[in-house]
């Protein structure tokens, strides 16, 4: 099925007898995801309003991440939660996802930039949510729940977001020869400093990398400072204009192997980091890993991590905890009564 307006995907939704599931380039799709019959969201797409005086913009959820990035450069703006631009992604798919890259640890997650969403909920109903503004709101704040949502609440057709100026300056300090414990703590020095890091990961080949945004002369001062207040952990270099975060941001796009997404608290890092068996990747300070690890045994984690397998087959997640099972089984029986849509199973 592949509706080119929102009336005819509600009628689809009304008219489904079975599992759906909703798609745009299907690039970050789960192992066990896009079962039933597929909604293709490719048809509607366009940017519906772009106000870059006020960093606005109104898009429909079909529409080539490639396509919204160019629009954005164009005005020397973009997407502050710089999600990953694997081919054929949508933006509809990135929102769903909640995909963040590397600068979240400044400007937010997805879900931050989300001003307002428009859905077609699993009874066929039409449903607007927030605006072109943030601002409180009372009952469901959709914007939020649908971020990450992965299709299992409705079909987001629509998405208003806040952009960002791209930075006029950027350098990176790269440190080297760093165990697992000590990487971790010069992230956390960096993050925990005045420094107002935008990114801070290590690569696969164990390279710290830091990165500072702003305007010249500011970034010139804080590289300096910071550079400093590294020196005990070894030399620092530090690089203007460095692509680094381009290759943490894409190493789950690009790996081959099977690839685990862990989240956890960064003091806990360095101790899963050692028992760790393939390469991996460090993001968000030490709050994210990817893993290369057999997809079909979980990795061993310390109490509070959540691990997701992104590729491979995966192994069977736990269950939730009773609180949050029951909540999430609120949400959908709220929004999908008959159960169309599948997500994660």
């Amino acid at each position: 099925m592949r509706p080119e307006s929102e009336n005819q995907l509600a009628a689809m939704i009304r008219g489904a007898p079975g599992p759906l599931s909703v798609t745009g380039g299907a690039s970050r799709l789960l192992p066990g995801e896009g079962q039933g019959t597929r909604i293709d969201m490719g048809a509607m797409t366009g940017i519906t309003l772009y106000e870059p005086a006020t960093l606005t913009l109104v898009v429909r959820a079909g529409t080539p991440l490639a396509e919204v990035n160019a629009a954005l450069a164009a005005e020397n703006q973009m997407l502050g939660f710089e999600p990953d631009p694997r081919p054929g992604s949508t933006i509809g798919g990135v929102a769903a996802s909640n995909a963040s890259g590397p600068r979240r640890v400044a400007g937010g997650a997805c879900r931050d930039a989300m001003l307002g969403v428009r859905l077609v909920t699993g009874d066929g109903r039409i449903v607007k949510n927030g605006g072109r503004v943030m601002k409180n709101v009372t009952g469901y704040d959709l914007v939020k729940l649908l971020a990450g949502s992965r299709g299992t609440l409705g079909a987001i057709t629509e998405i208003a977001f806040r952009t960002t100026p791209v930075p006029p300056a950027r350098a990176v300090l790269r440190l080297h020869g760093l165990d697992d414990a000590s990487a971790i703590a010069a992230m956390t020095a960096a993050l925990g400093g005045p420094y107002d890091v935008t990114g801070a990961g290590r690569l696969p080949d164990g390279q710290v990398i830091l990165r500072l945004e702003g305007l010249p002369g500011s970034v010139e001062l804080r590289a300096k400072a910071l550079g400093t207040a590294l020196a005990v952990f070894g030399g620092v270099e530090i690089v203007e204009n460095g692509n680094d975060f381009d290759k943490l941001r894409d190493f789950p796009a690009k790996n081959a192997a099977a690839l685990w997404r862990i989240v956890l608290r960064p003091s806990q890092a360095a101790g899963l980091l050692a028992k760790l068996p393939g390469r991996h990747a460090v993001d968000w300070g030490g709050a994210l890993i990817w893993a290369e690890a057999p997809a079909d045994r979980r990795p061993d984690l310390p109490s509070g991590a959540r691990a997701t397998c992104v590729k491979g087959e995966a192994a069977a997640l736990p269950p939730a905890d009773p609180v949050t099972a029951r909540l999430e089984g609120g949400l959908r029986a709220a929004f999908d009564p008959r159960g169309l849509f599948k997500g994660y199973p």
